[in-house]
């Protein structure tokens, strides 16, 4: 009976912890229903968003990689956050180790590693923002409007991401925008680990 009681818990367990657990893909990396495979030409890629009223995103990750889970995990699992992603860009995710081929804002043509390494990108996860306002690029110093090396925490990822969003990026420093932001959840006797 102790034997069947334990198999029965022990199902349970396995079964709990896989509901919580984000799909991933074949290469290792998460998956996320708003995030679009791209045209593998990122001019392209960037026109095509800017041609939505969107900007594009770009997410750096590679398998294995612990906080690129806690990206997915615990920001995407905000619908503040998803909501606005959705409205706002359209994003692309690169595997840092990937091997597929990818078209540069130049016309070169190399490998998601190559392009990483091209574009100084080492560390996962990398959010790259790339404005609407910059489709036409011919390289990626014109085309990136912000970059984010590292996880944040949800209030400060959802707060870059609205920066671009509410268009405040095209006439007030980011700073200035982080602190009214931080200062408007004071009054409301939060933090931004409250959020």
């Amino acid at each position: 009976m102790n034997r069947m009681i334990f198999a029965a818990l022990w199902l349970l367990l396995v079964s709990a912890i896989g509901a919580g657990a984000q799909q991933l893909d074949e290469r290792g990396l998460h998956v996320q229903p708003w995030i679009d495979s791209g045209s593998m030409n990122l001019g392209t890629d960037l026109a095509r968003a800017a041609a939505q009223g969107r900007h594009l995103m770009i997410l750096y990750e590679q398998r294995g990689c612990i906080y690129c889970a806690q990206l997915h995990e615990v920001n995407f699992a905000r619908t503040e956050i998803t909501d606005l992603i959705r409205a706002h860009f359209k994003v692309i995710q690169l595997d840092l180790n990937g091997t597929r081929m990818m078209t540069d804002f130049d016309g070169t043509r190399l490998s998601e590693a190559d392009l990483a390494r091209k574009w100084g990108v080492g560390t996962t996860p990398t959010t790259l923002v790339l404005a609407a306002s910059n489709a036409g690029a011919r390289d990626l110093a014109a085309a990136e409007t912000f970059r984010l090396p590292g996880y944040l925490e949800p209030f400060y990822y959802f707060t870059v991401l609205d920066y671009f969003a509410s268009g405040a990026f095209g006439d007030q420093d980011f700073q200035t925008f982080v602190h009214q932001r931080i200062a408007a959840l004071a009054e409301e006797g939060k933090t931004p680990e409250d959020w």
